[in-house]
């Protein structure tokens, strides 16, 4: 069967309903478009699956995150799509794409034929069968990516009551679900080989202070090893987790999260690469003709450094998609838009913590605030200055206000003449900019 559209959009994830919304705000008619997922529901925001949807009590679930309700828009149920006139493709994988003759084939047989296409396949989680480690196929031995996921690692969580869960990484996922495993009464470890959690963003001084809170919380924490093996009991389930240290530690639930990989295999040799994703230019078009790229997969200019960045993040995977949905648009008609100018963000929520972060981690860096892991309402920050000039900052514990202001100052850059005033004035810093 062959299926013809003027538009489609490969991928199902954030950016694809973010794409899809922008698309109809642009006017494009009932049936020019369609969306291609191999999940089996209509796009939804991803970060609730390592938050709200483990939640012991009222968890989060579908239609009530369904894309774009993560930035405050209306939520883009299943009959949305269809009151658009988006047909909308769940449960079809695409095996092959021929980007020059315009076609994208799926696992069932079925033929797409685009006259544009939007690459929004995301990222895949990586996995310890990668690196063989051994035992690494064991059951309950959980990954999270997508809803299937995150149901998966709910029964087991409700099955595992007042066990004990490892969780192997000490980023994103590692620092989130963490806390969602100590708030079900898990007996929570994690462990993860830097010396010290979220390296790439944060300084030693902030990992401190979580590290901290989390240790105060229960979570035991173990740094500067990986787990090298597995063993199972006679169910086939995770009994033990070993470390390359010599430790074994017991594990009911083991949680892996260790990075992904921009899914981009399909397009390799038709479109031009960098940095480990598809190259884009402002608009995010690729050297393909009339093929795009947007979220995880895209290498593109980041204007406010003169970069080229590739950035994974959800923020960007919004942006991005609307951008790209913008810019085809207007290209069909002969116009353009303004160039994609974007200022890193980063956020993340748990426990009663919450932080925010702008701009670029790069020079020397002032702490400021009251950063004590056993605060009863911490509120600290960091500042990030490369050539005088203030390029980045984070803050824990923040109003809106703060992190509006926090946000205006990482791309502002005003000059800061003395470290250790901009320490003292802390927030305020940025609040009168």
């Amino acid at each position: 069967m062959v299926h013809s559209y003027k538009y489609i959009i490969v991928g199902g994830g954030v950016s694809a309903g973010y794409a899809a919304r922008e698309f109809v705000k642009q006017g494009v008619k009932h049936g020019e478009l369609a969306i291609i997922s191999k999940e089996a529901v209509a796009p939804y925001e991803r970060p609730a699956l390592s938050k709200a949807y483990l939640f012991p009590e009222s968890p989060a679930r579908l239609p009530g995150f369904h894309t774009c309700v993560g930035s405050g828009g209306e939520r883009l149920l299943p009959e949305w799509y269809s009151e658009k006139g988006i047909d909308l493709y769940l449960n079809t994988e695409i095996v092959s794409a021929d980007l020059a003759a315009k076609f994208l084939k799926s696992a069932k047989g079925e033929h797409f034929d685009f006259q544009t296409l939007v690459i929004a396949t995301g990222s895949a989680v990586i996995k310890l069968s990668d690196f063989g480690v051994q035992g690494a196929g064991a059951k309950n031995i959980f990954y999270l990516r997508e809803v299937d996921d995150a149901d998966k690692l709910y029964e087991a969580i409700k099955a595992k009551k007042n066990g004990k869960a490892v969780v192997v990484g000490g980023g994103y996922i590692g620092l989130e679900l963490s806390a969602v495993l100590k708030l079900n009464n898990l007996d929570v470890t994690m462990v993860y080989p830097e010396p010290w959690c979220m390296p790439r963003l944060f300084t030693k001084e902030i990992a401190a202070f979580y590290e901290g809170y989390y240790s105060n919380k229960g979570v035991n924490i173990i740094k500067g090893t990986v787990a090298v093996g597995f063993t199972t009991n006679s169910d086939g389930e995770v009994k033990e987790v070993e470390l390359k240290d010599g430790r074994v530690l017991e594990a009911d639930i083991v949680v892996v999260g260790v990075g992904g990989r921009p899914q981009i295999s399909l397009f390799k040799g038709q479109v031009e690469e960098q940095n480990g994703g598809i190259k884009t230019d402002a608009f995010f078009k690729t050297s393909a003709y009339d093929v795009y790229a947007v979220g995880d997969v895209a290498t593109f200019p980041l204007k406010l450094y003169n970069d080229v960045r590739r950035v994974e993040h959800v923020d960007h995977a919004r942006k991005s998609a609307e951008q790209a949905a913008k810019a085809i648009i207007a290209a069909d008609v002969g116009q353009s838009v303004e160039e994609y100018d974007y200022l890193p963000y980063f956020y993340s929520r748990s426990f009663d913590l919450s932080w925010q972060f702008y701009g670029d981690n790069v020079g020397e860096t002032v702490l400021f605030g009251d950063n004590d892991p056993a605060s009863s309402k911490p509120n600290f920050g960091t500042y990030w200055i490369k050539e005088g000039k203030v390029v980045g900052a984070f803050l824990e514990g923040g109003t809106p206000d703060e992190y509006k202001a926090i946000a205006k100052v990482a791309r502002v850059k005003p000059a800061v003449e003395d470290v250790n005033q901009l320490a003292k004035e802390g927030i305020s810093f940025a609040s009168k900019i």
